[in-house]
């Protein structure tokens, strides 16, 4: 392969073909290496995509297969099967916990870093890591990046402040269970608890809006793929240029608050060698209980597909 930053994506579905438009946008690859089951959808994404180049920077964008991924900077997994009206994330687990460690046996030797999207991605990144036996820090699922995108997208909407003023996350499982960090959430530096007209009393009602977003557009149009794949483009970014981001990836966890052995989102600062230093927030007494049932409910997801 020629010089240059090279992306693979694996599964060219809805979420695998936003992906790729979004760094193809950004700029980020010189080489965009498409592969799905499918071939006839991953070349027909290829030849469309390519057919764009005069719209983004300069880039490159063939099929490939996963072995020939080997030397790419950067692998993305988004293949398996998306959720249907109804399902929760966790609800997808069996299907795709096997592809997710077939998948894995072609990277045991990878050298670069992965980022898993398909759901339910906290237990798919631990499936990943544990099948390729990569270094934890350099096998990342997207986690709750989209969720805390959310709710600053709520919030700034509510507060009529851009959502790059806001400084708020959401922790834990990207699902039912994730938490959202209220205590520590500012506006430009100013604590939200303190913002001019907030009131504690809409906590609830906008985390519950973070946590069924999905669910919502799910249910009007099949899928939800835009903001996802804006997410991982990002992410790659941070990742390929050294930028360095705090981002709530998700990874397999090594004693951070207290935490090991298994894969949930918590800030983690995000560069060339992956999500190596793992960021311990501040938590009131009710968003540690929170986490702590996360952590249980991803537990027990993850002792569902390796008992």
């Amino acid at each position: 392969m020629s010089r240059g930053v090279s992306i693979g994506i694996i599964g060219t579905g809805w979420v695998g073909s936003s992906v790729a438009i979004s760094t193809l946008h950004a700029g980020i690859a010189q080489h965009l290496l498409l592969y799905d089951v499918n071939t006839d959808v991953a070349e027909g994404e290829a030849m469309d995509l390519s057919h764009g180049a005069f719209f983004y920077p300069s880039a490159t964008v063939r099929t490939a297969t996963p072995d020939e991924m080997l030397e790419a900077s950067a692998i993305v997994v988004a293949a398996g099967r998306g959720g249907r009206p109804g399902q929760s994330r966790l609800d997808l687990l069996k299907d795709n916990a096997r592809v997710v460690r077939d998948l894995a046996a072609h990277f045991r030797d990878y050298r670069g870093t992965v980022i898993v999207v398909t759901n339910p991605v906290d237990v798919l990144t631990h499936q990943f890591a544990a099948a390729s036996g990569l270094p934890l820090e350099r096998v990342l699922g997207t986690g709750t990046m989209l969720d805390t995108a959310r709710l600053r997208n709520i919030l700034s909407r509510t507060l009529q402040v851009a959502p790059h003023s806001i400084h708020a996350h959401v922790v834990g499982e990207h699902g039912d269970s994730e938490v959202v960090l209220w205590s520590s959430a500012t506006v430009a530096g100013v604590p939200l608890a303190h913002w001019p007209g907030w009131e504690a009393g809409l906590e609830h009602r906008l985390a519950d809006e973070v946590r069924t977003a999905a669910y919502e557009i799910i249910r009007r149009k099949g899928a939800t793929n835009h903001a996802i794949g804006l997410v991982t483009a990002a992410l790659l970014g941070s990742i390929v240029r050294g930028e360095n981001r705090v981002v709530t990836v998700s990874r397999v966890q090594t004693g951070t608050l207290g935490i090991r052995e298994v894969a949930l989102s918590l800030p983690t600062i995000v560069g060339t060698g992956g999500g190596a230093r793992v960021l311990a927030p501040e938590l009131s007494d009710g968003e540690r209980r929170a986490l702590d049932r996360s952590t249980t409910v991803l537990r027990d997801a993850i002792a569902s597909v390796t008992a």
